[in-house]
């Protein structure tokens, strides 16, 4: 039987106990992984995040973790260690989300990679940023790392950086596998695929492990349930709005493939990094209603706490909910990872 979808609130995970098992962040946005392994009852030391709106809503939602707010290019492990007061090995869980955007499916790909973009407020380049991760992790030997990216980066041309991405988190002295999980089979009411690398330190003698599926899904009238916010975005009087009505029953427009009128009975499409009123680029919008969702309906559909802190604008509230991993999937995540390799370490 499938239980009541709900997150618990920002109050309930900070009183979770410690599972004695420790993590450093990288790429860490709002702080949505850190807050699936806190969920997991992981405490999270130091995290790194050099957006500004994004370090907001970080410090807003994990008051007790260091905030390294630098470029991780100019990070060494050294510090990392000094600031958290570990030594090389001892750390229990290395996380990152390094910057995808030129690996989407939803992006123009190939045509990006190597330049200087516009990446939120910043310009700059971020496709060999999963490198800077992989330079981290060979100076920081921690038990177990965890690295998400978008599952573009397994298709088509994007398959050579997989494979150097690959080989070089191997090189680092670790068992690795990846796998694309979907957040709609992990307690979370969206279709949201994402690449997810687990690798184990090669003298631990311990394989990856991964959350199985779970037997069930929300749908949007379950993560709606009860939701209150007063302001929505319509886009009655722009020309989405003609497409927006000729979806068809499956919230689908014919020519306007991005566009996703999301539908009750099923789980929303992916949240993307930005909402758009361009027909033609990615956008959800209301099954009933000619608007957005609000920023109350996101954080349910991106399983998010209600009373998580969300700073600026509503398009940079959208952003931080679009760019994070769903905090209940990663729980699922962190979790076998706890019960199938760290607690099996004497």
């Amino acid at each position: 039987m499938k239980p009541p979808y709900k997150v618990p609130s920002m109050v309930e995970i900070q009183t979770l106990p410690w599972n004695g098992y420790n993590v450093v962040s990288t790429f860490s946005g709002g702080g949505g992984s850190c807050l699936g392994y806190r969920m997991a009852g992981y405490r999270v030391l130091w995290a790194n995040e050099f957006i500004p709106a994004a370090q907001e809503t970080y410090k807003a939602n994990h008051p007790d973790s260091i905030l390294n707010t630098h470029d991780i290019r100019t990070i060494h492990p050294e510090d990392i260690l000094a600031a958290t007061g570990l030594k090389r090995g001892e750390l229990d869980l290395f996380d990152g989300s390094p910057p995808c955007a030129a690996f989407s499916t939803s992006g123009k790909r190939e045509a990006g990679w190597g330049q200087v973009k516009p990446y939120s407020d910043t310009k700059q380049r971020v496709d060999d940023l999963f490198f800077e991760y992989t330079r981290i992790l060979s100076g920081l030997q921690p038990k177990v790392f965890v690295a998400e990216n978008v599952s573009g980066l397994v298709k088509g041309r994007a398959k050579g950086y997989f494979k150097q991405i690959l080989q070089s988190l191997r090189d680092c002295g670790y068992t690795v596998e990846a796998r694309l999980l979907d957040a709609q089979w992990l307690g979370v009411p969206q279709m949201r695929q994402r690449l997810i690398f687990v690798g184990v330190r090669n003298d631990l003698n311990r394989m990856p492990a991964f959350p199985k599926p779970l037997p069930y899904q929300y749908t949007l009238k379950d993560a709606w349930d009860n939701v209150n916010d007063s302001f929505s975005l319509s886009f009655k009087d722009s020309s989405l709005y003609k497409y927006w009505l000729a979806c068809d029953k499956k919230g689908y427009h014919p020519k306007r493939l991005n566009l996703k009128r999301l539908q009750w009975n099923r789980p929303s499409n992916t949240v993307c990094q930005t909402m758009s009123n361009v027909p033609g680029t990615a956008a959800i919008t209301h099954p009933d209603e000619p608007r957005y969702p609000t920023i109350a309906e996101l954080k349910r559909i991106c399983a998010f706490p209600d009373d998580f802190k969300l700073s600026g604008t509503y398009a940079q509230q959208w952003e931080r909910l679009g760019r994070s991993v769903p905090p209940v999937m990663m729980m699922h995540i962190a979790s076998a990872i706890r019960d199938e390799i760290l607690c099996t370490i004497k």
